[in-house]
């Protein structure tokens, strides 16, 4: 198959399968999922043709064109971080596909779930694929439909109706700046294509408004990425199945904004003070995340503030330029192994132990559930960093060039990250599958089948070899092997990491071995630094703020223009008009012969 067709098919496949779903096979759920899962294994297959090809041009679909110099159009770009980036979302997407068949057989709503995936798919890829930013805007949209869709899917369920809706409405703030964005950058280049604007770039002189405008992209994401401030919606997210997780988590939704502000990283080169603030936002919600997940109980919430964490690495990346960006690509595309194999174990754990999230409610399922344990082990191993597999390269390719750029906050805040993410996550897999069982579910727990823990083996393998160039290069991890000098160069950086993994893993094995409730106790990190209710407090008092003034608007204007003076004149006029009205016919007789007077004298004047 010829570049354009093959993209062409990637692109809308999924689309076609979804619609089939809801519109012919929505009563047939095993077939649904069966075609979904086709669907994504077909374009996993495709994608991998793409990327063993050398490019090629794709003939775009024009779409809107006004004239002076202003079209948009439906295009492609098959560049290394496209390609990169479709095999990302492809194969993990093919594993969750997957996972699903098991873990939703018994879901009465399975056949919308996978054509929900299925429409996930196609916004994703048409993010990755976008050669404008107007395209990509348009799928970034239906991302946030798509995750809507997702996170929702038990509706019935107030938290996740709401937690949907959360979702849904916190991307909104963010979207709305990145719309401003890709309208100042028009304004600044004249174009609205990747390949138009970096050749333009260099001639923008307003370097505030560039600013600006980067800044104004940086929003899209803020929310898409789930960064400080509008990072509340993530751990929420949970609420949908767990496989919605994965996906999210590790290769659509949160990496849609890495992604795209690796593609316009030469805007990124250009705005100075915009990458400053970029970088800082990264490192502060690395430290955040990471110290919010010291305290949760909730396994999936756990693993969703990891998720904050690692973003903020890849996001502090992103605003380090271009050496950076590709560091932070690395991590993303690690990352999304590793963090797919960790939301699909917690899934088979829950699986196993009757829909139980909470982990002080588990224990003992080493024994229990031991592909689960070695394949989630081997994926911890990896998230913390541990010499030699994937996250280990990618994670210290990004600190190194921090430290090389002279970013020291940045620099100081991977430092501590280092530290407590091996300390949450021994917390976690010491409490859910060392010492006794504490109830009776995890006591019932058993290994999961072979449709669930073949993607968890094939994962595992992925967590630890992703870094590795026989798998490295097929992704076109841009930068990948420029950081293999870490090995040979043991400098500070490797020696503070070690010491923080060290530290973090020892903490957390004296302080939680053995231990049936949690000795730790930490309120502001157990309740996430009050940001939601600070929120809520916020919106309360907008919410009463508004209601005042409606009010007094309700009281002082519309009552009494609206209502009362309506009211009032017709009653004034009946009031007038009654007196004609006496029934008394020598009353109507002088009324008549008054009007008679009266229209002889307009007569003769």
């Amino acid at each position: 198959m010829d570049p354009n067709t093959t993209a062409w098919t990637v692109l809308l496949l999924p689309l076609l399968v979804a619609a089939s779903i809801l519109l012919g096979l929505k009563r047939w759920s095993g077939l649904s999922a069966l075609l979904s899962t086709g669907s994504a294994a077909l374009t996993l297959i495709l994608c991998l043709l793409l990327a063993s090809g050398d490019g090629g041009d794709v003939k775009p679909f024009p779409w809107i064109d006004l004239g002076l110099d202003f079209r948009v159009e439906i295009g492609f770009i098959l560049d290394e971080l496209s390609r990169g980036m479709m095999l990302i979302v492809t194969s993990i997407g093919f594993l969750v596909h997957l996972f699903s068949l098991a873990y939703m057989k018994d879901d009465d709503g399975k056949a919308r779930y996978f054509a929900g995936l299925s429409l996930f798919m196609f916004s994703m890829t048409g993010i990755v694929l976008a050669d404008n930013l107007v395209m990509m805007f348009i799928f970034w949209e239906l991302v946030g439909v798509s995750s809507y869709i997702l996170i929702g899917h038990w509706y019935s369920k107030n938290t996740a109706a709401d937690a949907a809706k959360k979702a849904f409405l916190t991307n909104r703030i963010g979207d709305f700046g990145f719309m401003i964005g890709i309208l100042l950058v028009w304004s600044l280049t004249g174009s609205i294509f990747f390949e138009q604007i970096k050749d333009a770039v260099g001639g923008v002189t307003n370097l505030t408004m560039l600013n600006i405008a980067v800044l104004c992209l940086f929003c899209g994401a803020i929310g898409k990425s789930a960064q400080v401030p509008l990072h509340v919606w993530l751990p929420d997210a949970m609420e949908g199945p767990t496989p919605v997780s994965a996906l999210i988590h590790a290769a659509t939704m949160v990496a849609a904004g890495v992604f795209m502000l690796a593609r316009v990283v030469f805007l990124i080169d250009a705005a100075p003070t915009a990458a400053e603030i970029i970088t800082w936002v990264g490192a502060i919600t690395a430290v955040l995340a990471a110290l919010m997940a010291l305290q949760q109980n909730d396994i999936k919430r756990i693993l969703a503030y990891s998720t904050l964490s690692q973003l903020g690495y890849m996001i502090m990346a992103q605003g380090l330029g271009h050496g950076g960006s590709d560091a932070g690509m690395f991590h993303l595309y690690t990352h999304a192994f590793f963090k797919a194999l960790l939301f699909l174990g917690s899934g088979a754990i829950i699986y196993a132990c009757h829909h139980e999230q909470d982990i002080w409610k588990m224990g003992g399922l080493k024994k229990k559930m031991p592909i689960t344990f070695w394949t989630f082990a081997l994926g911890t191993a990896a998230l913390i960093a541990v010499p030699f597999t994937s996250g280990f390269w990618s994670k210290e390719a990004i600190l190194e060039t921090a430290y090389h750029e002279h970013a020291m906050f940045p620099y100081v805040c991977g430092i501590i990250v280092a530290f407590l993410t091996p300390f949450y996550m021994t917390r976690l897999v010491i409490v859910a599958f060392f010492g006794k069982h504490r109830t009776e579910n995890a006591d019932h727990a058993k290994e999961v089948g072979p449709i669930m823990w073949v993607p968890l083996a094939i994962l595992a393998v992925m967590a630890v070899f992703s870094a590795y160039d026989p798998i490295a290069k097929p992704l076109l991890a841009n930068g990948h092997a420029d950081f293999k000098h870490l090995v040979e160069h043991f400098g500070l950086t490797a020696i503070l990491s070690l010491l923080g993994l060290a530290v973090g893993v020892g903490a957390a094995i004296y302080l939680y071995k053995g231990r049936d409730s949690d000795p730790v106790s930490i309120p502001l990190f157990r309740d996430k630094f009050y940001i939601d209710e600070l929120y809520q407090g916020i919106i309360a008092i907008f919410q009463d703020a508004v209601a005042s003034i409606l009010d007094i608007v309700d009281r002082f204007v519309i009552d009494p223009l609206m209502a009362r003076f309506p009211a009032m004149s017709a009653l004034t006029a009946g009031s007038f008009f009654r007196a004609f009205q006496v029934g008394n016919v020598q009353t109507y007789a002088f009324f008549f012969g008054v009007a008679v007077i009266g229209l002889i004298l307009f007569l003769l004047l």
